[in-house]
Parts: C-alpha cells; sequence; structure tokens
C-alpha cells in the first residue's frame, strides 16, 4: 500500500484508531442523535486485510471494520433531501397505479373500447420505457451525478404525463406512456441509490424503505384520484395531468439538494464533497467521513466501470445477487396476488373494486411503515427470510382455499385472509428490501450500473410474467400457480441464507472493503 496521509490527516495503513462509537436508537429519531452512552473500541487498521482473508462474506455476516458513529449530536440533517428524492418514488407508484382506473374509460374517449390489444400496449409500453430508463439512469448518473439526472428526469416524468393528459390519439398516449416510463425506470435506480448514499450508516435502512413506502403511497394516490371518474368521465385527463407538478418539484427541489459526498470524491471534487458533508451530517463529522471514503479507495485508482466489469470474476456473484433478488421478487407471485384480489373479495361478498383495492394498498402501505421501524434493529437479512416466508404460507393457504372441498364454506373468507397476509407479508421485506440491499452491497465504482442491471431485471420480468400469465392460469389453474409461487418463495427463502449478506449497522464503504478483495488489502 503506498504510504500516504489521507485528507483528514490519518494514515489508513498504519494508524491505531481509537473512536467513541455512539449506541443510537434506531428509526427516524436517529437522525437527530442520541443520548445512549457511548462505548470505546479500538481497531487496528491495518489488520483488516488479514481479518478478511479466507473469510467468506457471503455466507456469514461482515465484520466490524471501522468505527464510522461520530460522538455527539450530529448537526445536519438528511431528511428533506430525502423527502425530495422520494418525489420521485411516488411518481413511480403514481405512473404504475393510474391506469388501472382510468383504462376503461380513457378507452371509451380514444375510441379503442373494443380493441383490447392497443389497450394492453398502453399499459404494457410503461413497463417498456422503464426496461429502458432503469439502465439508463446508471450510465447518467455516473455521468452527470445524482441530482442532476433527477432534474434529467424530470423532463421525461413531466412531458410523458402531459403528452397522457392531452392525448387525442392513441399514438399519443403511447408516446407519453413510454416517455413516463423512462422517467420511472430512471427514479427506480437512482431514488435508492441516492438515499443510500447520502444517509447516515444507523438509519440508512429507515431511511432507505421510505423508498418504497412512497411508492405505495403513489399508487393509493392514483387511486384516490380515479374517484370522481364516475360522475366525469373525462377526469382521466387529469389523472394523468397531475404527475407534471410532482415532476417540476423534483427538478425544482434537487436544485438545493446537496450531490452525493461519495460520487463527488470519485470525481476528484474533495472539497465540494466536504461541503456536501457538512450539509448532511454536521461540520463533526467530516474527518471521520473523508477518512472513510479516503480508506476505501486506498490502493484503487481504477476508472469507472463498464459495463463488461459487471460480468468479470470480481463482480460476477455480488451482481448475480442483486439480480436474482429482484427476479425472484417478481417470480414469488406479487403482480398475480394483486391482479386477482378484486376477484378473490368479490367471492367473499366484497363487490367493490375500490374497496379491495384501498384493503389491499392499504395493507402495503402499513407492513411498508413497519419495515421502516424494523430495518435497522432486525436487519435487512432477517426481514427478507421473515417475509418470504410469510408469502411462502399465504401463497399455500390461498391455494388449498380454492380446492380443499372441506373449506368451501370459508374459502371466500381464507381467499381474503390469504391475500392480505401476502400483501403485509411483502411489504415487510421482499418489497422494500431489495432495492435498500443493492447499493448498500455494490462497490462505488459499480454501483451505478449494478443497480441499473438489477432494476433491468425486475422490469423483465415483471414485463413477462404480465404477458403470459394468464396463460399459464388458464392451463394449469389458480390454485396450481399459487403453489408454485408459494414454492418460489421457499426458494428464495434458502437462496437469502446462503448467498445475502447482513449489512445493518456498517457504512458503505465497511462494506466495499469486506466485499471487494481489490480494496480489502488497506
Amino acid at each position: 500500500m503506498t504510504n500516504r496521509t489521507s485528507c483528514c490527516g490519518l494514515r489508513p495503513g498504519s494508524v491505531l484508531m481509537e473512536t467513541e462509537l455512539t449506541s443510537r436508537g434506531r428509526g427516524f429519531g436517529g437522525i437527530f442523535g442520541s443520548s445512549a452512552k457511548p462505548r470505546s473500541v479500538r481497531v487496528q487498521a491495518s489488520g483488516l486485510s488479514s481479518v478478511l482473508d479466507g473469510f467468506d462474506v457471503f455466507d456469514e455476516d461482515i465484520e466490524d471494520l471501522v468505527p464510522t458513529n461520530a460522538p455527539g449530536r450530529p448537526s445536519g440533517t438528511v431528511l428533506p433531501y430525502v423527502g425530495v428524492a422520494c418525489l420521485g418514488a411516488f411518481l413511480f407508484g403514481y405512473h404504475l397505479g393510474v391506469v388501472n382506473g382510468a383504462l376503461e374509460y380513457l378507452a371509451k374517449d380514444l375510441g379503442i373500447t373494443q380493441n383490447t390489444v392497443l389497450q394492453g400496449w398502453i399499459v404494457s409500453t410503461l413497463l417498456a420505457g422503464a426496461f429502458v430508463g432503469s439502465f439508463t439512469g446508471g450510465a447518467l448518473a455516473d455521468k452527470f451525478g445524482r441530482t442532476r439526472t433527477f432534474q434529467l428526469d424530470a423532463i421525461p416524468l413531466a412531458i410523458g404525463g402531459f403528452l397522457c393528459a392531452t392525448a387525442q390519439s392513441v399514438q399519443s398516449m403511447i408516446i407519453g406512456r413510454l416517455l413516463a416510463g423512462i422517467g420511472i425506470g430512471v427514479t427506480s435506480a437512482i431514488v435508492p441509490l441516492y438515499i443510500s448514499e447520502i444517509s447516515p450508516t444507523e438509519i440508512r435502512g429507515t431511511l432507505g424503505s421510505v423508498n418504497q413506502l412512497f411508492i405505495c403511497i403513489g399508487i393509493l394516490a392514483a387511486l384516490v384520484a380515479g374517484l370522481p371518474l364516475a360522475g366525469n368521465p373525462i377526469w382521466w385527463r387529469t389523472m394523468f395531468g397531475i404527475t407534471v407538478v410532482p415532476s417540476f418539484l423534483l427538478a425544482l427541489g434537487m436544485t438545493i439538494c446537496p450531490e452525493s459526498p461519495r460520487w463527488l470524491y470519485q470525481q476528484g471534487k474533495i472539497s465540494e464533497a466536504e461541503k456536501a458533508i457538512i450539509t448532511l451530517y454536521g461540520k463533526e463529522r467530516v474527518a471521520l467521513v473523508m477518512h472513510d471514503l479516503t480508506a476505501a479507495s486506498q490502493g484503487s485508482s481504477e476508472p469507472e466501470a463498464g459495463w463488461s466489469d459487471l460480468f468479470s470474476s470480481r463482480y460476477r456473484k455480488v451482481v448475480s445477487v442483486g439480480a436474482v433478488l429482484f427476479l425472484l421478487q417478481q417470480l414469488a407471485g406479487i403482480n398475480a396476488v394483486v391482479y386477482y384480489s378484486t376477484s378473490v373479495f368479490r367471492s367473499a361478498g366484497i363487490d367493490s373494486d375500490i374497496a379491495a383495492s384501498a384493503l389491499v394498498g392499504a395493507s402495503n402501505v402499513f407492513g411498508t411503515v413497519v419495515a421502516s421501524s424494523l430495518m435497522d434493529r432486525q436487519g435487512r437479512k432477517s426481514l427478507l427470510i421473515t417475509s418470504f416466508s410469510g408469502m411462502a404460507a399465504s401463497m399455500l393457504l390461498l391455494s388449498v382455499s380454492f380446492t380443499w372441498k372441506v373449506l368451501a364454506p370459508y374459502s371466500g373468507t381464507l381467499a381474503v385472509l390469504g391475500t392480505v397476509l401476502y400483501v403485509l407479508s411483502f411489504s415487510l421485506g421482499a418489497g422494500p428490501v431489495p432495492a435498500l440491499l443493492l447499493p448498500e452491497i455494490f462497490a462505488s465504482r459499480i454501483r451505478a450500473k449494478a443497480v441499473s442491471l438489477s432494476l433491468g431485471t425486475h422490469w423483465i420480468s415483471n414485463f413477462v410474467i404480465g404477458l403470459y400469465f394468464l396463460s399459464v392460469v388458464n392451463k394449469f389453474g389458480i390454485s396450481t400457480v399459487y403453489l408454485g409461487f408459494s414454492t418460489v418463495c421457499l426458494v428464495a427463502v434458502l437462496y437469502i441464507v446462503g448467498n445475502v449478506v447482513e449489512t445493518k449497522g456498517r457504512s458503505l464503504e465497511e462494506i466495499e472493503r469486506a466485499l471487494s478483495p481489490a480494496t480489502s488489502n488497506l
């Protein structure tokens, strides 16, 4: 290792560091510090590489490496900037949900009531655009930075919403949906990326799960926005036009948001990185955070990673974890459950589509709120295991409720119970954790592109499942399909146990040093 002094005056390869670690409470309160008594921990930095030698970090929890919690009460704050970024997550959820209530009315207005193919194109074009956007987002975030990418992304989000609201033809509607899809594809990649890079370690899980919460809120907002449709058939135009406002607010809000200190450091903009750290965490944490960034880059002057680097032997395993998690998330059947929720509730005597959708949406929001409070206490890995286990049990309950004759008198009630329990279980882990976990486990030089690749897997699998789901149901029956989803959930549990690391309480730099052989030899 080159024997040089970091910008903080520390020599990370040789200095014995003694730091006061504060045991902080989890949740939003952690942003403003804690009165918990500190404990002293001595860490020999030069021994980091020996700790990691021969240690399979994919099968065990990462060892504590370098303390990252500064003593005292931080004077900065990240919550307002997380809130601005989550406008992108809100638009993500809203654009996904808005067409459900509006499709029937816009089909009449555009004269395609009998053309289900064109209606399908209006729905699925959003997913195609999102696939393109998810890959574009990583490249833009690496080139222009996180905040500038948000501002650029507001353009297709706003124009797409405007074109949909003013469409006089199917072609205009499809173009608008495509642009909106590109926009939400970009946000699906950069919202969790930005939040993970600006959040303090001790509450990164809580703030990261806010992304999923705002997606759920966006879906619910789309449902509420559709309430006037029955009395005003052209209200669907207003439903799409509403999206222009949060798109504008996202672009405007990002003008006051600090850039990711990690991206600034990678670009060699040291003084700007220090200013961002002061804004986010306060002056008292500048030296510590800058040391962490310096330590993570020791011995590595590598250029920005290309797409081919993601498949190199160095990164292949960790990148595959991200892609597989999103694939399992989709194959576990969340879209099928939501799609069939209306008919399931009707079998239980709940005839209102809005009531059925509201119950599913409320369950999703409630579970996500609970997950936010548990993310930094229970950890990401344990929540994923609990979530997929609950989903497997719920899918099994749904399957038997449709087939066991002895349960016929209670089939409707059991089906509703299974649906609600499934959505709750999903929102506890399988929903929010993958988008939070991936920016944590990916090394800084591949982070944006690797997140984009994983989100691309999400959108491809989402599109394919939506395309062939009904055909599979018609061939095998819904009960068999639900049983298949239950099996996928059990496979997911086994995969997570063997391949996913726990990241709670570790800084992104600690995780990177543990997972990357090239940066562990400090």
